[in-house]
């Protein structure tokens, strides 16, 4: 079947449009006309079932993914029959997923080590040899890119075997026993000369040069303090009043509580050594379209804008990364009873489009919290290390961007918390709870005890309406007065700062983060 029509870049184009005619009727050859499929589409990616009419306008407006080249999510034989189908393979052309694979370890390698990174043996330059090691690793990698999974497939490499079948685990959630038994039968399956790992344990091993390791922090079981940097030799916590041990048993190197911090730099680093996602992440400056009216990404927004006129330096360069933190607690035990609550932090960069920049790919879990309790007021203790992280990125960390091929200082900004109204008073530090709950009106906040109910009730709302509004002149339905108040005026970061630089803050480092009220403009962690 001819493919000719995907590379086409015109969407306009009768060959384009009839390739699209052609795909859906092979699609369709066996599926009734009301069925969705997998809509390939470079915003579904085949993640996505839709309609026919639906996948017809998506492949029209937002085009076809190129790489996929072979349509297995839609009829087509996993493996081809026909080998000397010159439309399929040409002259023995790679696979595009091989290629794109090959082409993102090379990026990563000239990212890491330079442009010469992979001849180091014939290299005279000291900090590339100095890494023979990691160097090794990752040319083993990229020879593991380029075997063939078994002689004679050239569909899968053994390294995109088993990021295939680790891809599937994640978004299929299948249990580590279920992925062994799986491999088992692959094992037995496929010819005895395939490279298929033998469990899930050496499958992680395989791509564990690839990098995203997580560092585990310990943690006093009372959340005073992280034993890292000066604390890191101690035994037990350091606090005059807690003075708890750092272990489970004298002699053990167990530690009773354990923070998993999943670094952010080479995160943030590494959506740059993919040129379609490099290209992606300068979206909200070069293709995003501005109207003061409507707002259609996060750019438009008015904190946003605030940040830019701030720091015209950081707005500069549209590659420097917007990030928005969210957190909750939940409970992993499900609908148990366990009263259990883990708190995890994401980290979202905002650069991208809005059809993708909310996908899971582009959702960075940045810590876990350990239970069993909230860690309350002390979730400051953990978020130290993020902090650390987040001043070092705002001076600037060297990045190689594979989309122009040039080497830049990325920099990052936190510019908001998304987050409910009691996670906000964990973050915050601001107490949502008694006579001044509101973090906006603050002292003036209005509210009448209920001493029957024994509750606070509050009654200020209504000098946010328009002063016209006839709600304020009623008396009855609310607590038998007018209210023609003027609206609060929100703080400005730096006029919290000033209200809170003097407090003094026990047992904590002297580094937090700036929160920003509801309908305030943000605020950038440089303190």
């Amino acid at each position: 079947m001819d493919k000719t029509w995907m590379k086409i870049s015109n969407r306009k184009d009768k060959a384009y449009e009839l390739g699209v005619k052609n795909f859906l009727k092979f699609a369709y050859s066996q599926k009734v006309e009301n069925q969705k499929i997998p809509c390939p589409c470079t915003q579904c990616n085949n993640f996505c079932n839709q309609t026919k009419t639906v996948v017809e306008d998506h492949l029209l407006t937002q085009g076809i993914r190129k790489s996929y080249t072979r349509w297995i999510h839609h009829g087509e034989q996993f493996r081809h029959q026909n080998c000397g189908d010159s439309t399929e393979h040409g002259d023995g052309e790679e696979d595009s997923d091989t290629k794109d694979l090959n082409d993102m370890l090379h990026d990563i390698g000239t990212a890491q080590w330079g442009d010469n990174w992979a001849g180091r043996e014939e290299s005279t330059d000291d900090s590339l040899n100095a890494n023979h090691s990691d160097t090794d690793n990752f040319l083993k990698l990229l020879e593991d890119a380029k075997k063939e999974l078994y002689p004679g497939n050239h569909f899968y490499s053994k390294l995109s075997f088993v990021v295939t079948l680790l891809h599937l685990k994640t978004m299929s959630g299948w249990t580590i026993k279920s992925f062994n038994a799986l491999l088992e039968i692959f094992r037995h399956a496929l010819p005895p000369e395939a490279t298929v790992p033998k469990s899930f344990a050496d499958a992680k091993k395989l791509i564990r040069d690839l990098g995203f390791k997580s560092e585990k922090i310990h943690a006093c079981v009372n959340d005073c303090v992280l034993f890292r940097k000066e604390n890191e030799i101690l035994d037990t916590c350091p606090n005059l009043n807690c003075k708890e041990p750092r272990y489970k048993m004298a002699g053990s190197r167990v530690p009773r509580k354990v923070l998993r911090y999943f670094p952010l730099k080479p995160r943030l680093q590494r959506l740059y050594t993919h040129k379609e996602i490099a290209s992606d992440m300068r979206w909200h400056k070069e293709k995003c379209v501005h109207d003061d009216n409507i707002m259609r990404h996060p750019a438009d927004s008015e904190a946003w804008k605030h940040f830019d006129r701030l720091h015209p330096d950081f707005a500069v360069d549209p590659r420097n990364v917007r990030l928005g933190l969210a957190t909750d607690g939940f409970n992993p035990f499900g609908t148990m009873s366990s009263a259990y609550s883990i708190w995890p932090i994401y980290l979202v960069p905002y650069n991208l489009s809005p059809w993708k920049c909310m996908r899971d790919p582009f959702f960075f879990l940045s810590m876990l919290i350990p239970g069993p309790k909230s860690p309350g007021n002390e979730i400051d203790v953990y978020m130290e290390t993020l902090i650390d992280e987040l001043n070092e990125m705002w001076l600037g960390v060297e990045t190689y961007d594979a989309y122009s091929g040039k080497k830049f200082d990325l920099r990052a900004a936190l510019l908001w918390t998304i987050n409910d109204f009691p996670a906000y008073a964990m973050l915050s530090g601001w107490s949502t709870k008694g006579y001044q709950a509101c973090p906006i009106c603050m002292v003036e906040t209005t509210c009448v005890h209920l001493p029957r109910r024994k509750k606070l009730c509050y009654t200020g709302h209504r000098r946010f309406l328009p002063i016209d509004h006839s709600w304020r002149r009623e008396k009855k339905p609310f607590n038998g007065n007018v209210d023609f108040r003027n609206p609060v005026a929100p703080l400005s970061g730096n006029e919290i700062l000033d209200q809170v630089q003097n407090m003094e803050r026990l047992s904590l480092p002297q580094l937090w983060i700036l929160k920003t009220k509801p309908k305030t403009t943000g605020c950038v962690i440089k303190i």
